[in-house]
């Protein structure tokens, strides 16, 4: 079993630049060392006959084909819009100059 020490934590936190109470180490320590068994068990498990997978069944396109069709004009898409200036919706500023 693969222990982590607290040290590692905090160092990883560190590097992460996440601030952790010497409470919060102590307590994931031993959760990360878990992690890592787990990890470990599973490429004990695989194989090279057994090719790597990103999901377990295969996978088929659910995509429609690209149709056109018939669509509203800007006029009648714009129709209800409160502001439209050039043929778009206009909206208030939420920016600043800043941006």
């Amino acid at each position: 079993m693969a222990q982590i020490s607290a040290d590692e934590v905090r160092h990883l936190a560190d590097l992460a630049r996440i601030d952790l109470s010497d409470a919060e180490l102590e307590h994931l320590a031993p959760q990360l060392s878990v992690i890592l068994d787990s990890v470990a068990s599973i490429s004990e498990v695989a194989s090279d006959d057994v090719p790597p997978t990103s999901h377990p069944l295969p996978l088929t396109n659910v995509f429609r084909e690209d149709v056109v069709t018939p669509s509203l004009t800007p006029e009648e898409a714009l129709s209800g819009a409160p502001d439209a200036q050039e043929q778009r919706f206009a909206v208030p500023r939420i920016l600043g100059d800043e941006q």
